[in-house]
């Protein structure tokens, strides 16, 4: 049994609402997002990266980080890194300076793994992220059938076993 959740409110809902741990397995080399295309940008230029587009992440992280709960991600990465995902290793020191861990997982390290993306929410609750050809954000596919659950747990753990810390894969 599964439902669809669109980009919104209702999927927005669903990092206000978990009690202990959000875990995303990011799989795609280039994500489109309107709201971060210009930074991108800025970045891939090398100029000075204006990061104001984030800060409703980073506060909803800090508060969360505050209250206890943890918001954990093992991004898969292709080597040598696109752009985007050099990009996402820049941005990812702002997330886990707010109490975010994300951990990277070359692409030949996640044999085995999804190739989709996905968000665990308390070990319980499974979204499964929904693209479009061109890497747009559709929504995403709240799966409630327990065995899928506990196998994205599992695939979780895995990910996060053979995943190297944020600064310590920037420095390699």
């Amino acid at each position: 049994m599964s439902r669809i959740i669109e980009p919104g409110p209702e999927f927005g809902q669903l990092f206000r609402d978990f009690e202990h741990s959000a875990f995303r397995l990011e799989t795609r080399d280039h994500y489109k997002s309107a709201n971060e295309s210009e930074a991108l940008r800025q970045f891939v230029a090398g100029e000075p990266v204006e990061m104001g587009w984030f800060q409703n992440w980073l506060t909803m992280i800090q508060q969360a980080s505050a209250e206890g709960r943890r918001f954990m991600r093992v991004r898969v990465v292709t080597v040598p890194l696109t752009d985007y995902s050099r990009f996402g290793v820049f941005c990812s020191k702002y997330t886990n300076d707010a109490g975010e861990d994300i951990r990277y997982l070359t692409r030949q390290a996640a044999a085995g793994l999804p190739d989709y993306d996905y968000w665990l929410f308390d070990s319980s609750k499974l979204v499964r992220m929904r693209f479009d050809d061109d890497e747009n954000f559709l929504g995403g596919e709240l799966i409630e059938d327990p065995a899928v659950i506990v196998q994205h747990n599992y695939w979780r753990d895995a990910a996060w076993h053979r995943a190297v810390r944020r600064d310590d894969f920037a420095t390699e």
